[in-house]
């Protein structure tokens, strides 16, 4: 059984992502006697690390605020490298990916996260006065197009938004968006799906770089798309194909939404993509913006073996934050109505938010799914890697718990001596899982863990966080149709 922590011990590490108040380090320590050959050099064992988990956005033309490119500005901000890169899982940590490493499910897609031995290399290089070695040592250099490029690849479809002004002094606004035509002529399934802002601010000088929340003027969107009256019908369930398909919420710092292979959206032919939650807000400056979604199909013929389920997993309601306090708790319940896989766990708070664990209750099994730290300046979903999603029977309890801190040692509260409740504004708060996941049959439950037992090789005396039945059901087992239940194994929680 995994644990679940009730409290953090570990001391609180929060960081402002504010990077214009000094732009240089002091000069590096000198290096420190017995040094050897195998110490870290820059070109030989902190390029590689920076090319898989920070030059993407840290390059000349990214979003990152310095580039980490070559060795001399990379020597500048060494000291913040090791600082940012040592936080780990908290807000301010760098690459911004939280997932804790000690607890819970640990394969996920897309993980820029470093390992403990880059860490200590990225500190060691630094202790050592940031040696450079030898340039022949250097992997080839990474081309960069623009810093716009798309993370999950070239789309498929793109769909441009209208456009916005946000006054730099203006209060936020919430509200709809006019429908924008996707312009598809035929129904296709969505592999992915990417939303990137694009204004005029300028991110290369210090004003235009400096927080994530300071280059966007998008907060966040929640949309789906719909076939409009006049709009392309596909036949005889054209009055079904006109229903909403719901999409992930969009919100600043976001990176891209991958669905299960066998999950697929649909996105229908003559669909508009329609919003009636756009939240504009200041940052300070006169910005012209839009937004982009980038769809990537599967091939023509895929056909989606499960179907996506919505449930609601959070607290916006009764939500009790007190002032000057950290180390506070929120927790939330739900009960699963069918057999389960989750694709994607997706803490969603706000300013207060430290982190956040999913844990699954089923019988008299208690296990942590997850937990992640949580910084809402970049809003992260963490997609499960194949084989690694959580496979849950119905009647399994979800439950989520939240810790906020909401004193002056978190950065990111203007003013923690303000009580904090629900609501839509950003200095309100939130307490949701805004997670992926899907629905499967008696039949294909049953087929998805005998699948895992064996691409995994795992025998009786093995275990797998998040599926409590894949040692117990037998290979052999089949859907009693009177129980509506699995033989084998039980069905609901306690039998």
């Amino acid at each position: 059984m995994s644990r679940t922590p009730l409290f953090d011990p570990r001391p609180t590490i929060m960081t402002t992502l504010l990077v214009g108040l000094s732009l240089l380090t002091p000069a590096p320590l000198p290096a420190q006697e017995g040094q050897t050959a195998d110490d870290p050099t820059f070109h030989r064992d902190i390029t590689p690390i920076l090319q898989r988990s920070c030059q993407r956005c840290h390059h000349e033309e990214g979003v990152g605020p310095m580039s980490l490119v070559d060795y001399e500005t990379a020597r500048r901000y060494g000291r913040r490298i090791a600082r940012r890169t040592g936080i780990r899982d908290r807000a301010g940590a760098m690459p911004p990916w939280y997932v804790e490493k000690d607890i819970g499910i640990q394969h996920y897609k897309d993980d820029p996260s470093l390992t403990d031995v880059e860490i200590e290399a990225i500190a060691t290089w630094v202790a050592n006065g940031m040696p450079e070695g030898d340039r022949a040592d250097a992997p080839p250099a990474l081309v960069f197009n623009d810093d716009r490029a798309w993370q999950a690849g070239e789309p498929d479809l793109v769909v441009r938004l209208p456009d916005v002004f946000v006054g730099g002094d203006v209060p936020d606004w919430w509200g709809d968006i006019e429908p924008t035509p996707t312009g598809l002529p035929e129904d296709r399934y969505v592999k992915s799906v990417e939303i990137r802002e694009v204004n005029d601010i300028d991110h290369q000088s210090a004003d235009g770089r400096r927080t994530v929340g300071g280059r966007y003027v998008i907060h966040h969107m929640i949309w789906s798309t719909r076939v409009l009256d006049g709009g392309q019908e596909t036949g005889p369930g054209a009055e079904r194909d006109r229903r909403d398909v719901s999409w992930p919420v969009h919100e600043v710092g976001r990176n891209p939404d991958i669905f299960d292979p066998d999950g697929g959206r649909l996105l229908r032919a003559g669909a508009s993509v329609v919003s009636n939650s756009l939240h504009l807000h200041s940052n300070g400056r006169d910005t012209n913006a839009h937004l982009e979604i980038g769809f990537r199909f599967h091939p023509p013929d895929y056909e989606p073996r499960y179907r996506p389920t919505f449930l609601g997993l959070g607290n916006a309601m009764d939500i009790d934050i007190q002032a000057n306090e950290s180390d506070q708790e929120l927790h939330a319940y739900t009960v699963l109505q069918q057999h389960t896989k989750i694709v994607t766990f997706e803490p969603h708070l706000h300013a207060p938010g430290k982190r956040m664990c999913l844990e699954a209750i089923w019988g008299w099994n208690v296990e942590t799914l997850s937990c992640v730290g949580y910084d809402h300046n970049w809003v992260r979903g963490y997609t499960f890697a194949d084989d690694h999603q959580p496979l849950l029977p119905k009647g399994t309890v979800l439950h989520i718990v939240g810790y906020m801190d909401n004193s002056e040692e978190n950065r990111n509260v203007p003013d923690p001596r303000n009580w904090q409740g629900s609501g839509n504004r950003s200095v309100a708060n939130m307490f949701i899982d805004l997670g992926m996941r899907l629905t499967l049959t008696d039949e294909q439950f049953v087929d998805e863990m005998a699948q895992r037992r064996e691409r995994l090789g795992l025998d009786v005396n093995d275990h797998v966080i998040g599926c409590p039945l894949c040692m117990v059901i037998p290979e052999e087992a089949v859907v009693d149709e009177e129980t509506d239940g699995v033989e084998g194994g039980s069905t609901g929680p306690g039998r």
